[in-house]
């Protein structure tokens, strides 16, 4: 019986041992080809730390660059939707802003100088790197230098012409090289439409002019017979052909809330022709604090109570001028159809912790009115004016457009033309 239980105990033994061996093999194994697939760069780094070992030569995939260039004259929301998608199509976004020289050789002067549409173009929350002074052309020696020195993989351009003086495409070459894509136009906006849109707000002209501000308007809005928001009448805003829709906003939108502790600010106005002025008192505004709120007044507080302004104002409507104040990277939040007056409630329901105001704007003199908007914020103390870098407003625009008119206007029927060409027999479909 002893003998017997001796012999189970020696199989038993046996057995222990075979297993033993057994595992040993496999995590062998396991260890070996382990040890082989990191050399071979194929293990997770989860794995890879937990086998203690290290991934020799593994790189950090490159993003992709992707380039795309413009004049971004008067930039609008259009241009901006046009950067978010060029942006989607890569990881990074450079885009090249066409000197002022080359724009009046290729199409006629700019309105806005190239200083103000580099604080533009540099303001958008897609935009990654900024290339000044850009040609209006992609030569060759251009392109190899994007592709060499910035790394660019991709050239973007929109669905609609940008044809030299010849009448050869810009970006024929990049087309050739297999390294360009298209996006989809903005519709229903135009740098011809807001500069007939300006035109609409003249009205009074030197002796010497022979213009009229509704045979302007026709120019530049290729003859077509202005339509207001307000049932057709010589007042308000003119109708754009952009339709706003939920998704559009959301798209714009940054998406995120502000912390519990954060310090909010809030600033309010028309933001009417979002230019360069603009953008410089809202990036002095956002380092007053850590989340930027932002007020959008309605196009008709913007009428009654901003009378001052003309009665064509304002130019862009309440969701156009929401959508390019969003664009900006200093913009946190906005108030699309904000109050004239910036009530105790308000100021609880957004925590708000500072109102501010800039020193340049269309309309001075609410210090000096009865109802001054911000009396509350001024009892509260929590009121602050705050120097504007730029010397810049809606009016400066306009009066650029009609001191140079008939420079712009040669500009608009060499664009009209060029334009009636490429869209002849063309339909467009919605972009998404």
């Amino acid at each position: 019986m002893a003998s017997g239980c001796g012999g189970w105990r020696d199989v038993l033994i046996k057995l222990a041992h075979s297993r033993y061996a057994a595992a040993v093999l496999v995590g062998g194994i396991v260890l070996g080809a382990s040890v082989m697939a990191v050399q071979l760069g194929y293990v997770p780094p989860l794995s890879a730390q937990l086998l203690g070992l290290r991934l020799p030569g593994r790189r950090k995939k490159r993003p992709i660059r992707v380039y795309m260039d413009g004049c971004f004259d008067m930039m609008h929301y259009g241009h901006c939707n046009a950067l978010r998608q060029a942006r989607a199509l890569g990881d990074e976004l450079v885009v090249g802003v066409v000197s002022d020289t080359e724009i009046t050789a290729n199409k006629g002067p700019p309105v806005t100088p190239v200083k103000e549409r580099l604080i533009m173009v540099g303001a958008v929350k897609w935009v990654d790197e900024v290339i000044p002074d850009a040609p209006y052309a992609i030569t060759e020696e251009f392109m190899n230098k994007l592709f060499n020195e910035y790394n660019i993989d991709y050239i973007i351009h929109g669905d609609d012409p940008c044809l030299l003086p010849d009448g050869t495409d810009a970006y024929a070459l990049a087309k050739k090289a297999g390294r360009y894509k298209q996006i989809k136009r903005t519709e229903g906006v135009s740098s011809t439409d807001i500069v007939g849109r300006m035109l609409l707000c003249v009205r009074e002209r030197s002796s010497g002019d022979h213009h009229t501000p509704s045979s302007l308007q026709r120019q530049f809005s290729h003859g077509h017979s202005p339509r207001f928001d307000d049932g057709g009448s010589t007042q308000g805003t003119r109708v754009s052909h952009f339709l706003p829709t939920s998704r559009r906003i959301v798209q714009f939108s940054n998406g995120r809330s502000p912390g519990p502790d954060a310090r909010i600010i809030y600033i309010d106005g028309a933001f009417d022709l979002f230019h360069a002025g603009h953008v410089e008192i809202l990036r002095l505004a956002k380092a007053l604090g850590d989340f930027l709120l932002v007020g959008i007044h309605t196009d008709q507080t913007v009428r009654s109570v901003r009378s001052i302004r003309g009665a064509h104002r304002p130019i862009m409507n309440l969701h156009e001028r929401s959508l390019s104040v969003l664009a900006c990277r200093y913009v946190d939040e906005v108030i699309i159809g904000a109050p004239w007056e910036v009530s105790k409630d308000m100021i609880t329901t957004f925590n708000i912790s500072l109102v501010v105001h800039g020193t340049i704007a269309e309309n001075m003199d609410y210090l000096k009115e009865k109802s001054n908007p911000y009396a509350i914020p001024i009892m509260m103390k929590m009121f602050r004016e705050i120097g504007s870098p730029l010397d810049i407003t809606t009016s400066t625009i306009i009066k650029r457009i009609v001191a140079n008119h008939e420079a712009y206007q040669k500009r608009n029927d060499r664009k009209e033309e060029i334009e009636r060409r490429y869209y002849e027999n063309k339909t467009f479909i919605s972009e998404d």
